[in-house]
Protein backbone atom coordinates (compact mmCIF):
# COMPACT_ATOMS: atom_id res chain seq x y z
CA UNK A 1 0.00 0.00 0.00
CA UNK A 2 1.52 3.47 -0.57
CA UNK A 3 1.86 6.31 1.39
CA UNK A 4 0.71 9.75 0.23
CA UNK A 5 3.12 12.06 -0.96
CA UNK A 6 3.83 14.78 2.22
CA UNK A 7 2.13 18.19 1.70
CA UNK A 8 4.76 20.45 0.39
CA UNK A 9 5.39 23.17 3.05
CA UNK A 10 5.83 26.77 2.04
CA UNK A 11 9.27 28.44 2.95
CA UNK A 12 9.74 30.94 5.99
CA UNK A 13 9.87 33.94 3.70
CA UNK A 14 6.47 36.17 4.75
CA UNK A 15 6.60 37.33 1.38
CA UNK A 16 8.14 35.63 -1.42
CA UNK A 17 8.19 37.65 -5.01
CA UNK A 18 8.37 34.14 -6.92
CA UNK A 19 5.19 33.44 -5.32
CA UNK A 20 3.88 36.98 -6.40
CA UNK A 21 5.35 36.58 -9.70
CA UNK A 22 3.28 33.14 -10.56
CA UNK A 23 -0.08 34.58 -9.06
CA UNK A 24 0.18 37.98 -10.64
CA UNK A 25 1.25 35.64 -13.89
CA UNK A 26 -1.78 33.86 -13.80
CA UNK A 27 -4.26 37.09 -13.08
CA UNK A 28 -3.00 38.80 -16.66
CA UNK A 29 -3.43 35.12 -18.77
CA UNK A 30 -7.00 34.14 -17.08
CA UNK A 31 -7.66 38.36 -17.91
CA UNK A 32 -6.54 37.97 -21.25
CA UNK A 33 -8.83 34.67 -21.89
CA UNK A 34 -11.62 36.71 -20.69
CA UNK A 35 -12.75 38.66 -23.84
CA UNK A 36 -15.69 39.93 -22.23
CA UNK A 37 -14.85 41.52 -18.66
CA UNK A 38 -11.49 43.11 -20.39
CA UNK A 39 -13.61 44.73 -23.18
CA UNK A 40 -16.00 45.58 -20.59
CA UNK A 41 -12.43 47.35 -18.11
CA UNK A 42 -11.69 48.99 -21.77
CA UNK A 43 -14.87 50.29 -23.41
CA UNK A 44 -16.97 51.40 -20.73
CA UNK A 45 -14.87 54.35 -19.66
CA UNK A 46 -14.75 54.73 -23.33
CA UNK A 47 -17.84 55.33 -24.22
CA UNK A 48 -18.78 56.97 -21.04
CA UNK A 49 -15.98 59.68 -21.67
CA UNK A 50 -17.13 60.51 -25.13
CA UNK A 51 -21.51 60.13 -24.40
CA UNK A 52 -20.30 63.20 -21.39
CA UNK A 53 -17.87 64.86 -23.47
CA UNK A 54 -20.00 65.15 -26.58
CA UNK A 55 -23.70 63.96 -26.58
CA UNK A 56 -24.67 64.85 -23.12
CA UNK A 57 -25.43 68.90 -22.37
CA UNK A 58 -27.13 70.23 -19.53
CA UNK A 59 -27.88 73.54 -21.60
CA UNK A 60 -30.04 72.19 -24.65
CA UNK A 61 -29.76 73.80 -27.84
CA UNK A 62 -31.03 73.60 -31.39
CA UNK A 63 -34.20 72.40 -30.08
CA UNK A 64 -36.97 71.67 -32.70
CA UNK A 65 -39.47 74.63 -33.21
CA UNK A 66 -42.33 75.35 -35.37
CA UNK A 67 -43.87 78.64 -36.10
CA UNK A 68 -47.31 80.21 -36.94
CA UNK A 69 -47.27 82.69 -39.19
CA UNK A 70 -49.86 85.41 -38.85
CA UNK A 71 -48.28 88.35 -40.08
CA UNK A 72 -44.85 88.15 -42.06
CA UNK A 73 -43.33 91.61 -41.88
CA UNK A 74 -39.82 93.00 -41.43
CA UNK A 75 -39.98 92.66 -36.93
CA UNK A 76 -41.74 89.07 -37.76
CA UNK A 77 -38.67 88.33 -39.30
CA UNK A 78 -36.23 89.85 -37.04
CA UNK A 79 -37.82 87.73 -34.40
CA UNK A 80 -37.62 84.82 -35.71
CA UNK A 81 -34.11 85.47 -36.99
CA UNK A 82 -33.17 86.32 -33.61
CA UNK A 83 -34.55 83.11 -32.24
CA UNK A 84 -32.32 81.23 -34.56
CA UNK A 85 -28.99 82.92 -34.31
CA UNK A 86 -29.68 82.18 -30.14
CA UNK A 87 -29.25 78.75 -30.87
CA UNK A 88 -31.83 77.69 -28.33
CA UNK A 89 -34.63 77.28 -31.23
CA UNK A 90 -34.31 75.48 -34.39
CA UNK A 91 -37.06 75.67 -36.94
CA UNK A 92 -38.11 73.01 -38.53
CA UNK A 93 -40.95 74.84 -40.47
CA UNK A 94 -44.68 76.34 -39.90
CA UNK A 95 -47.90 75.18 -38.95
CA UNK A 96 -51.62 76.03 -39.91
CA UNK A 97 -53.73 76.62 -37.19
CA UNK A 98 -53.57 76.56 -33.05
CA UNK A 99 -54.92 72.48 -33.42
CA UNK A 100 -51.74 71.26 -35.37
CA UNK A 101 -49.23 73.32 -33.45
CA UNK A 102 -51.04 71.58 -30.40
CA UNK A 103 -51.07 68.06 -31.54
CA UNK A 104 -46.94 68.60 -32.75
CA UNK A 105 -46.53 68.88 -29.27
CA UNK A 106 -48.20 66.51 -27.72
CA UNK A 107 -46.45 63.63 -30.42
CA UNK A 108 -43.14 65.31 -29.25
CA UNK A 109 -42.04 66.56 -32.69
CA UNK A 110 -41.44 70.48 -31.72
CA UNK A 111 -40.54 71.20 -28.41
CA UNK A 112 -42.08 75.30 -29.13
CA UNK A 113 -44.23 76.36 -31.65
CA UNK A 114 -44.11 80.01 -31.81
CA UNK A 115 -47.01 82.02 -32.67
CA UNK A 116 -47.10 85.13 -34.51
CA UNK A 117 -50.75 87.40 -34.37
CA UNK A 118 -52.31 88.59 -37.51
CA UNK A 119 -52.00 92.37 -37.70
CA UNK A 120 -48.38 92.03 -35.40
CA UNK A 121 -46.86 94.26 -36.56
CA UNK A 122 -50.11 97.21 -37.43
CA UNK A 123 -50.54 96.42 -33.89
CA UNK A 124 -47.06 97.65 -33.04
CA UNK A 125 -46.99 100.68 -35.29
CA UNK A 126 -50.08 101.85 -33.42
CA UNK A 127 -49.11 101.15 -29.79
CA UNK A 128 -51.35 98.22 -28.84
CA UNK A 129 -48.79 96.08 -27.40
CA UNK A 130 -49.79 92.56 -29.11
CA UNK A 131 -48.49 89.26 -27.57
CA UNK A 132 -46.11 86.97 -29.43
CA UNK A 133 -47.45 83.19 -27.69
CA UNK A 134 -44.57 80.73 -27.41
CA UNK A 135 -45.91 77.25 -26.95
CA UNK A 136 -43.76 74.97 -24.69
CA UNK A 137 -43.69 71.68 -24.39
CA UNK A 138 -42.74 72.05 -20.35
CA UNK A 139 -42.72 68.49 -19.69
CA UNK A 140 -39.16 68.46 -19.62
CA UNK A 141 -38.44 71.40 -17.71
CA UNK A 142 -34.64 71.77 -18.09
CA UNK A 143 -35.07 72.17 -22.15
CA UNK A 144 -37.38 75.13 -21.29
CA UNK A 145 -35.66 77.18 -18.82
CA UNK A 146 -32.67 78.13 -20.97
CA UNK A 147 -34.61 79.19 -24.36
CA UNK A 148 -37.31 81.11 -22.16
CA UNK A 149 -34.43 83.42 -20.20
CA UNK A 150 -33.26 83.81 -23.68
CA UNK A 151 -36.13 85.14 -25.05
CA UNK A 152 -36.03 88.80 -23.61
CA UNK A 153 -32.07 89.95 -25.36
CA UNK A 154 -34.13 88.47 -28.79
CA UNK A 155 -36.91 90.84 -28.40
CA UNK A 156 -34.98 93.68 -27.28
CA UNK A 157 -32.54 92.88 -30.16
CA UNK A 158 -35.29 92.77 -32.81
CA UNK A 159 -36.58 95.77 -31.60
CA UNK A 160 -33.58 98.23 -31.42
CA UNK A 161 -32.81 96.60 -35.25
CA UNK A 162 -36.09 97.21 -36.51
CA UNK A 163 -37.82 99.90 -35.40
CA UNK A 164 -35.59 102.58 -36.32
CA UNK A 165 -36.18 106.06 -37.85
CA UNK A 166 -39.89 107.34 -37.17
CA UNK A 167 -41.03 104.06 -35.61
CA UNK A 168 -38.02 103.88 -32.75
CA UNK A 169 -40.48 103.73 -29.68
CA UNK A 170 -39.82 106.39 -27.59
CA UNK A 171 -41.56 104.85 -24.48
CA UNK A 172 -39.75 102.45 -21.95
CA UNK A 173 -42.39 100.04 -22.70
CA UNK A 174 -41.31 96.89 -25.01
CA UNK A 175 -43.89 97.49 -28.00
CA UNK A 176 -44.81 93.76 -27.72
CA UNK A 177 -44.42 91.19 -25.04
CA UNK A 178 -43.68 88.33 -25.64
CA UNK A 179 -45.68 84.71 -23.38
CA UNK A 180 -44.04 81.56 -22.87
CA UNK A 181 -46.78 78.76 -22.30
CA UNK A 182 -45.94 75.60 -20.47
CA UNK A 183 -47.80 73.24 -21.22
CA UNK A 184 -48.11 69.17 -19.60
CA UNK A 185 -46.10 70.44 -16.44
CA UNK A 186 -46.62 74.19 -16.13
CA UNK A 187 -45.39 74.02 -12.38
CA UNK A 188 -42.35 72.65 -13.74
CA UNK A 189 -41.81 70.38 -11.60
CA UNK A 190 -38.89 68.18 -12.30
CA UNK A 191 -40.28 64.90 -10.84
CA UNK A 192 -43.03 65.54 -13.15
CA UNK A 193 -40.52 64.52 -15.63
CA UNK A 194 -38.46 61.90 -13.88
CA UNK A 195 -40.59 59.61 -12.15
CA UNK A 196 -42.64 58.62 -15.29
CA UNK A 197 -39.17 58.00 -17.07
CA UNK A 198 -37.98 56.17 -14.34
CA UNK A 199 -40.59 53.33 -15.07
CA UNK A 200 -38.29 52.75 -18.45
CA UNK A 201 -34.65 52.87 -16.28
CA UNK A 202 -36.20 50.00 -13.83
CA UNK A 203 -37.27 47.84 -16.01
CA UNK A 204 -34.33 47.79 -18.03
CA UNK A 205 -31.98 47.32 -15.53
CA UNK A 206 -34.20 44.61 -13.94
CA UNK A 207 -35.55 42.90 -16.88
CA UNK A 208 -32.19 42.79 -18.81
CA UNK A 209 -30.39 41.29 -15.72
CA UNK A 210 -32.27 39.43 -14.34
CA UNK A 211 -33.03 37.19 -17.95
CA UNK A 212 -29.74 36.73 -19.07
CA UNK A 213 -28.28 36.05 -15.07
CA UNK A 214 -31.05 33.50 -14.50
CA UNK A 215 -30.27 31.91 -17.88
CA UNK A 216 -26.37 31.31 -17.39
CA UNK A 217 -26.82 30.24 -14.09
CA UNK A 218 -28.63 27.38 -15.52
CA UNK A 219 -25.78 26.94 -18.02
CA UNK A 220 -23.50 27.31 -15.43
CA UNK A 221 -25.40 24.25 -13.21
CA UNK A 222 -26.07 22.17 -15.98
CA UNK A 223 -29.87 22.10 -16.18
CA UNK A 224 -29.34 23.93 -19.75
CA UNK A 225 -27.47 20.93 -20.95
CA UNK A 226 -31.21 18.33 -20.35
CA UNK A 227 -32.75 21.29 -21.92
CA UNK A 228 -30.50 21.01 -25.18
CA UNK A 229 -31.28 17.08 -24.73
CA UNK A 230 -34.83 17.55 -25.29
CA UNK A 231 -36.38 18.20 -28.42
CA UNK A 232 -37.30 21.65 -27.13
CA UNK A 233 -36.93 24.24 -30.35
CA UNK A 234 -35.14 27.68 -29.82
CA UNK A 235 -37.99 29.98 -29.78
CA UNK A 236 -39.91 27.87 -27.13
CA UNK A 237 -37.15 27.82 -24.86
CA UNK A 238 -36.59 31.75 -25.75
CA UNK A 239 -40.46 32.13 -24.94
CA UNK A 240 -40.55 29.97 -22.04
CA UNK A 241 -37.37 31.52 -20.31
CA UNK A 242 -38.48 34.96 -20.98
CA UNK A 243 -42.22 34.97 -20.34
CA UNK A 244 -42.52 34.25 -16.89
CA UNK A 245 -40.48 37.71 -15.79
CA UNK A 246 -43.55 39.09 -17.70
CA UNK A 247 -45.75 39.01 -14.45
CA UNK A 248 -42.48 40.67 -12.46
CA UNK A 249 -42.41 43.55 -14.88
CA UNK A 250 -46.51 43.65 -14.37
CA UNK A 251 -45.89 43.67 -10.35
CA UNK A 252 -42.79 46.24 -10.81
CA UNK A 253 -45.29 48.30 -12.98
CA UNK A 254 -48.48 48.32 -10.63
CA UNK A 255 -46.18 49.33 -7.71
CA UNK A 256 -44.52 52.29 -9.47
CA UNK A 257 -48.04 54.09 -10.64
CA UNK A 258 -49.51 53.77 -7.39
CA UNK A 259 -46.32 55.36 -5.73
CA UNK A 260 -46.26 58.23 -9.13
CA UNK A 261 -50.08 58.75 -7.92
CA UNK A 262 -49.87 58.91 -4.26
CA UNK A 263 -46.52 60.04 -3.47
CA UNK A 264 -45.10 62.32 -6.06
CA UNK A 265 -48.92 63.45 -7.57
CA UNK A 266 -48.03 62.81 -11.16
CA UNK A 267 -50.94 62.80 -13.51
CA UNK A 268 -52.07 59.99 -15.44
CA UNK A 269 -54.30 61.86 -18.53
CA UNK A 270 -54.18 59.44 -21.09
CA UNK A 271 -55.13 56.21 -22.67
CA UNK A 272 -54.87 52.89 -20.51
CA UNK A 273 -55.02 51.02 -23.56
CA UNK A 274 -52.23 52.53 -25.07
CA UNK A 275 -50.21 52.60 -21.94
CA UNK A 276 -50.64 48.70 -22.00
CA UNK A 277 -49.60 48.07 -25.60
CA UNK A 278 -46.37 50.14 -24.80
CA UNK A 279 -45.23 48.76 -21.36
CA UNK A 280 -45.97 45.12 -22.86
CA UNK A 281 -43.97 46.01 -25.80
CA UNK A 282 -41.19 46.99 -23.52
CA UNK A 283 -41.16 44.86 -21.25
CA UNK A 284 -40.87 42.07 -23.98
CA UNK A 285 -37.86 43.58 -25.66
CA UNK A 286 -35.74 43.94 -22.67
CA UNK A 287 -36.40 40.56 -22.34
CA UNK A 288 -35.25 39.39 -25.35
CA UNK A 289 -32.40 41.46 -24.72
CA UNK A 290 -31.74 39.76 -21.68
CA UNK A 291 -31.89 35.89 -23.46
CA UNK A 292 -29.58 37.81 -26.06
CA UNK A 293 -27.20 38.86 -23.44
CA UNK A 294 -26.88 35.04 -22.04
CA UNK A 295 -26.20 33.84 -25.65
CA UNK A 296 -23.10 36.08 -25.08
CA UNK A 297 -22.12 35.70 -21.85
CA UNK A 298 -20.23 32.61 -20.22
CA UNK A 299 -20.37 33.25 -16.60
CA UNK A 300 -23.05 35.34 -14.13
CA UNK A 301 -20.20 38.55 -13.95
CA UNK A 302 -20.39 38.67 -17.22
CA UNK A 303 -23.87 38.60 -17.76
CA UNK A 304 -24.46 41.47 -15.19
CA UNK A 305 -21.42 42.68 -16.77
CA UNK A 306 -23.34 43.31 -20.46
CA UNK A 307 -26.10 44.12 -18.64
CA UNK A 308 -24.92 47.11 -16.88
CA UNK A 309 -23.32 47.91 -20.31
CA UNK A 310 -26.72 48.17 -22.20
CA UNK A 311 -28.16 50.33 -19.32
CA UNK A 312 -25.70 52.98 -19.96
CA UNK A 313 -27.17 54.04 -23.03
CA UNK A 314 -31.00 53.88 -21.79
CA UNK A 315 -29.81 56.73 -18.93
CA UNK A 316 -27.63 58.77 -21.08
CA UNK A 317 -29.09 58.77 -24.99
CA UNK A 318 -32.99 58.01 -24.27
CA UNK A 319 -34.16 61.52 -22.92
CA UNK A 320 -34.24 60.55 -19.76
CA UNK A 321 -31.90 62.77 -18.65
CA UNK A 322 -31.12 65.03 -20.87
CA UNK A 323 -33.70 66.27 -24.19
CA UNK A 324 -33.13 64.34 -26.71
CA UNK A 325 -33.64 66.90 -29.21
CA UNK A 326 -30.92 68.76 -27.47
CA UNK A 327 -28.09 65.78 -28.40
CA UNK A 328 -26.32 66.15 -31.35
CA UNK A 329 -27.85 63.94 -34.27
CA UNK A 330 -25.19 60.84 -34.35
CA UNK A 331 -25.91 61.33 -30.42
CA UNK A 332 -29.51 60.79 -31.53
CA UNK A 333 -29.44 58.16 -34.51
CA UNK A 334 -28.13 55.77 -31.67
CA UNK A 335 -30.52 56.74 -29.32
CA UNK A 336 -33.18 55.87 -32.19
CA UNK A 337 -31.99 52.27 -31.16
CA UNK A 338 -32.40 52.08 -27.22
CA UNK A 339 -35.82 50.55 -26.34
CA UNK A 340 -35.98 53.38 -23.28
CA UNK A 341 -36.23 56.00 -26.12
CA UNK A 342 -39.20 55.16 -27.43
CA UNK A 343 -40.73 53.68 -23.89
CA UNK A 344 -40.04 57.41 -22.94
CA UNK A 345 -42.33 58.96 -25.09
CA UNK A 346 -44.97 56.32 -24.68
CA UNK A 347 -45.08 57.08 -21.13
CA UNK A 348 -44.43 61.09 -21.13
CA UNK A 349 -47.37 61.20 -23.72
CA UNK A 350 -49.89 59.46 -22.04
CA UNK A 351 -49.34 60.11 -18.39
CA UNK A 352 -48.47 63.96 -18.74
CA UNK A 353 -50.39 64.44 -22.67
CA UNK A 354 -53.53 62.95 -22.60
CA UNK A 355 -52.13 60.71 -25.35
CA UNK A 356 -54.14 57.78 -27.43
CA UNK A 357 -53.30 54.74 -29.28
CA UNK A 358 -52.70 56.72 -32.37
CA UNK A 359 -50.50 58.98 -30.66
CA UNK A 360 -48.25 56.17 -29.63
CA UNK A 361 -48.45 54.14 -32.53
CA UNK A 362 -44.97 55.16 -34.11
CA UNK A 363 -43.21 54.47 -30.90
CA UNK A 364 -44.89 51.11 -30.92
CA UNK A 365 -44.01 50.27 -34.20
CA UNK A 366 -40.57 50.98 -33.31
CA UNK A 367 -40.24 49.08 -30.29
CA UNK A 368 -41.67 45.92 -32.38
CA UNK A 369 -38.79 46.55 -34.83
CA UNK A 370 -35.94 46.47 -31.94
CA UNK A 371 -37.82 43.59 -30.68
CA UNK A 372 -37.56 41.46 -34.01
CA UNK A 373 -34.18 42.29 -34.70
CA UNK A 374 -33.06 41.63 -31.22
CA UNK A 375 -35.12 38.46 -31.09
CA UNK A 376 -33.29 37.36 -34.63
CA UNK A 377 -30.24 37.60 -33.47
CA UNK A 378 -30.85 35.71 -30.33
CA UNK A 379 -32.04 33.33 -31.61
CA UNK A 380 -29.24 32.89 -34.43
CA UNK A 381 -26.89 32.95 -31.60
CA UNK A 382 -28.72 30.32 -29.27
CA UNK A 383 -27.13 26.88 -29.89
CA UNK A 384 -28.97 23.50 -28.78
CA UNK A 385 -25.48 21.60 -28.49
CA UNK A 386 -23.16 22.36 -25.92
CA UNK A 387 -19.43 23.37 -27.02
Amino acid sequence: MSRAAPARKPDGHFFSLRRFGAVLYKEFIQMRRDHITFGMMIGLPLIQLFLFGFAINADPRNLPTLVEIGDNGPLTRAVISGMQQSGYFDFRGQVAGTAAGEEALRRGVANFVVVIPQNFERDVVRGRSPQVLIAADASDPSAVGGAAAALSGIVNVAIRETLIGPLAQPSAAPPFSVVVHREYNPEGKTSTNIVPGLLAIILSMTMVMITAVAIVKESERGTMEMLIATPVRPLEVMLGKILPYVFVGYVQTGVFLVAASVVFHVPFDGSWLAFFWGFNLFIVVNLALGFLISTAARNQMQAMQLSFFTILPSILLSGFMFPFGGMPGWAQFIGQGVPATHFLRVIRAVMLKGGDVPDVAFECGALVLILIVISGIALLRYRQTLD
